[in-house]
């Protein structure tokens, strides 16, 4: 489940949501109001259970050869994403939701050239009904993302983060507690 050309994605648990209308997010680290969308890139980050701690991690440029091999894998595509045990159950029962807009009244959100959001200042009207994403491990089996699942994420955190591979974790919170 990706945007097409000209749009971005919002991906929720709520079927049922006709207008989208800036606000705080209660995670926010910015004062200002949003509404939050994603671009094909970064679809794949929302691919959960919206609570559930994720931790991903991809080659890009500058990404070594060493750091590809111990953190992805040799011949394991681009990607990996790295969920806890305690999620699998609703990783394979939580019903996740796309809704498309316009990507016009979106700008991107977050560091120079890899933003990591879109956001809108302005009330969103989604183009149509929300689509089903389906389910979430065949997202990312389809896609070519390796979806590890492990008892803690903190150990890969810690590797990722200190790795040339660009990383993102998301509800990082609610995550076990380190070991």
């Amino acid at each position: 489940m990706r945007p097409r050309l000209g749009e971005v994605l919002h991906f929720s648990e709520d079927p049922a949501i006709t207008r989208f209308v800036p606000h705080v997010a209660a995670t926010a680290q910015q004062p200002e109001a949003y509404v939050w969308a994603v671009d094909a890139d970064r679809a794949s980050d929302y691919w959960f259970p919206r609570q559930c701690p994720r931790a991903m991690a991809w080659v890009r440029p500058g990404t070594t050869g060493a750091d590809r091999d111990r953190i992805v894998g040799a011949g394991c595509g681009e990607r990996v994403h790295a969920i806890e045990f305690g999620w699998l159950d609703a990783m394979r029962t939580t019903r996740v939701y796309a809704y498309r807009f316009a990507a016009e009244p979106f700008r991107p959100f977050g560091d120079g050239d890899a933003p990591h959001a879109h956001v809108a200042e302005e009330p969103i009207v989604p183009l149509g009904p929300p689509e089903p994403v389906g389910n979430l491990l065949d997202c990312h089996a389809a896609a070519g993302i390796q979806l590890r699942v492990l008892d803690n994420l903190w150990p890969f955190w810690d590797q990722v983060i200190a790795s040339t591979l660009g990383f993102s974790g998301i509800r990082l919170r609610n995550a076990k507690p380190r070991p």
